[in-house]
Formats: structure tokens, sequence, C-alpha cells
């Protein structure tokens, strides 16, 4: 299938009557979830909650949005780099979700026969309820570290950050409310470092940890992502011709090979396929398959309420 270098939004006719009925009509949904997802739910990497637990990186290192701090921080001092993400694991990952975008998803599709393969790595899928063996993380998790270099045992494995992130984020004068919430004290200087003590190494073969990332080929594909990658295999295999609905939520073109140009490959091929695009500004299906989409352009927490 031919694929369109440029990217005309398109709003269907009646999409949510359209994407109701098929919804109601479908054997099995496969949820597509990207960036735009969580930002709909509330995880901004900009404006205030940037400023809150940030603006005193962004005053040394002059970068205005978390991801762009996540470069910026690569050449600090390794007391100072994990002093930035600590902050930015703990709030995009074990903080409380704002809002219940995931939460009105998961009604949508919580009786279906489902399956979800996602680009973001901020769990937030499986703490919204969604069946943890009906998730494909394909580009890591914000909840563990792996090796900087990993090798021998190390090679194929992952390892859980929670408790020393909580460590890092009270060494540098944070407290942690009971749900996890992180909160700056009144009257108490928040430091920008944390205890050399506290820099993680790999328990399996001494080299300094880093985040389980997708950012070059030492990212660890460990059991647990083989597994889920298995599993949405055979999802796939089961309902291929069976009636199935790729419900792709909010995907941008950063990466678009790993979920939009494979969704729009199978509604062309498999018979009962249907293509759902929901996405703010970018709403698109290709001509070969427009006839087999349903495409809504707008933010997706005000689409899932009219669903």
């Amino acid at each position: 299938m031919q694929r369109q270098l440029y990217i005309r939004p398109y709003d269907t006719p009646d999409g949510i009557q359209k994407l109701n009925k098929a919804l109601q009509e479908t054997d099995a949904v496969i949820i597509g979830a990207g960036a735009g997802l969580s930002t709909s739910a509330g995880f901004n990497y900009t404006g205030e909650r940037f400023k809150k637990y940030f603006s005193d990186f962004a005053e040394k290192y002059h970068f205005n949005d978390m991801y762009s701090g996540g470069f910026y921080v690569l050449e600090s001092p390794p007391e100072e780099m994990w002093a930035y993400w600590s902050r930015h694991i703990w709030i995009n990952r074990y903080a409380p979700i704002p809002n219940d975008t995931y939460d009105r998803l998961y009604d949508l599709v919580k009786s279906k026969d489902y399956f979800v393969i996602t680009t973001n790595v901020d769990h937030c899928f499986q703490r919204s309820g969604f069946d943890k063996k009906r998730l494909f993380y394909t580009q890591g998790d914000y909840g563990l570290l792996q090796s900087a270099n990993p090798h021998g045992a190390s090679a194929h494995k992952t390892y859980e950050n929670e408790e020393i992130m909580r460590k890092m984020l009270l060494a540098q004068g944070f407290e942690i409310g009971q749900d996890n919430t992180l909160i700056i004290p009144d009257g108490k200087a928040i430091t920008m470092r944390i205890p050399t003590e506290l820099i993680p190494y790999c328990p399996d073969d001494g080299e300094p940890m880093t985040t389980n990332l997708r950012a070059d080929d030492k990212f660890v594909e460990d059991e647990g992502w083989h597994l889920a990658a298995q599993r949405y295999s055979d999802f796939l295999s089961k309902h291929q011709d069976r009636k199935i609905l790729f419900l792709e939520t909010a995907v941008g073109f950063n990466t678009p090979g790993i979920i939009k140009y494979s969704f729009w490959q199978m509604t062309s091929e498999w018979r009962n396929a249907t293509y759902a695009c929901l996405n703010y500004g970018q709403a698109y299906a290709p001509d070969e398959i427009r006839e087999k989409s349903i495409c809504i352009n707008g933010d997706i927490r005000d689409i899932l309420k009219q669903l």
C-alpha cells in the first residue's frame, strides 16, 4: 500500500456514531496509543507542571520542557543527572494520573476482547485497570532501569526503580504523599543533586545504570518485553479473519512504523478490519483504506466523553 507523504487532516462525517457502531459490532479491539493520549490525561511536559518541578534545572540549562531536559543533563555530573531523572520518572510514572482519560478508554473496551500496543512509557494503562497480559510497551518503562552497557548477566535484564527513585527525591528535600504525589515542602530548599552513594550501578555487571527507554541499540528487551511481543503477535493471528477494530489514539509521526503504518497495512489486507484514527490535528487515513476508516479530529479526552 502506497503511503502518502502529505497528511491532510480528515473528519469522517458522523464519526462518533460510526465509531460507536464499530465498537458494538467488533469481535476485538486493538488499541494503538501514542504520546498524545498521556498528554490528554494531564501528563504535560511543559507549562505549570514543568515549572513546578524543574524551574531550577531550566534556569541553569535553559530548556523549556521535560523531554528536552533529559538530553541537556546527559553531560552533567551523575549526582545532578539523577536528581533530574528521579523527578521526571516519579511524576510521570508513580504520581497519580491527573485525570480520567485512561479510565474512560478502559470503560470503552473492558467488555471486549482487546489488546494494547503503545509507545508510551508511563505505565498508565496498567495503573488504570487494563490487564497487564494485554499490554505491549514497545519503547520501555519509566519504572525500570537497565545497565548502561548491558552484557553478560545484565544483557537481557531490567531492574525495578521505585525504591531508589524515592530515596533520591527525599535526599533532594522533596516529600512524597501517601498517594505518591511529589510535594515541595514550604520553607525547605530543594537541591539539584543526590548523594553520591545513591548513584545506581548494575548489580550484575557493575556498570552505571540508565533508564530503560529505547534510545539506541543498548536498549534492553527483557523477558517481559518478549512475552508481551509474543502475546501481541498471537492476538493478531487469532483475530485476522474476524471483525477487528484498530483504534489508534493520538499516535503521531515520530515513530509511525510501530503502530500507524502497521495498522494501515493490516486494515488494507484484512477483509473485516476497521481503522479508527483519533487525533488532534492529524486525524487521517490513506485513500486506499478511507472507506474502512473512521477519522475523528479532536482532543482524545473530549472524544472519549462522547462515546
